[in-house]
């Protein structure tokens, strides 16, 4: 009987310790989607104000973006709200309420101020790729001349990015 149980004891210590298992594999999956956006509020081309026998006024604002590593985008700036506007040809308005003078002025993509910033893709837009982090984006403006009726002069416009 002492046999037995010896036997039985060994039995059950061995069974443990050759266990069957059983394994499985999954994946881990993600998809990451191209985006873009302004970061933050663009700053204003702000010319300040001027003398009107000031000519070849240059004023800078900045746009800040951010695009999703390794994408190519564009930005575009509409023409403005001034009557006739193009993006070759940009009009400020006055805010008063009587004066109908129309300040003309220009937008560049480059500090040298020689190539115009429209909204043609292929064109005239500013065109990069995108870091994972913001990108500061110059906007170089310049009022040829402000021989206008003194008051002051604005003009909206709208920047879009295209990815």
């Amino acid at each position: 009987m002492y046999r037995f149980a010896l036997t039985a004891l060994l039995v059950t210590a061995t069974g443990t310790a050759f266990a069957d298992t059983a394994t499985t594999t999954f994946n881990v999956l993600l998809t990451i989607t191209k985006a873009c956006s302004f970061s933050t509020a663009a700053s204003d081309v702000n010319f300040s104000a001027r003398a009107s026998t000031a000519t070849n006024v240059d004023a800078d604002g900045t746009l800040r973006v951010t695009c999703t590593k390794g994408t190519p985008y564009t930005i575009g700036l509409s023409a403005g709200a001034g009557s006739g506007a193009t993006t070759a040809s940009r009009k400020m308005k006055s805010v008063g309420v009587t004066n109908l003078d129309e300040v003309p002025y220009a937008l560049y993509r480059d500090a040298g101020r020689t190539l115009n910033w429209g909204n043609t893709p292929g064109t005239d837009t500013y065109g990069a790729s995108g870091t994972g982090v913001e990108q500061s984006i110059q906007v170089n403006g310049r009022l040829p001349s402000a021989n206008f009726s003194a008051d002051s002069y604005s003009d909206l416009i709208t920047a879009t990015v295209t990815y």
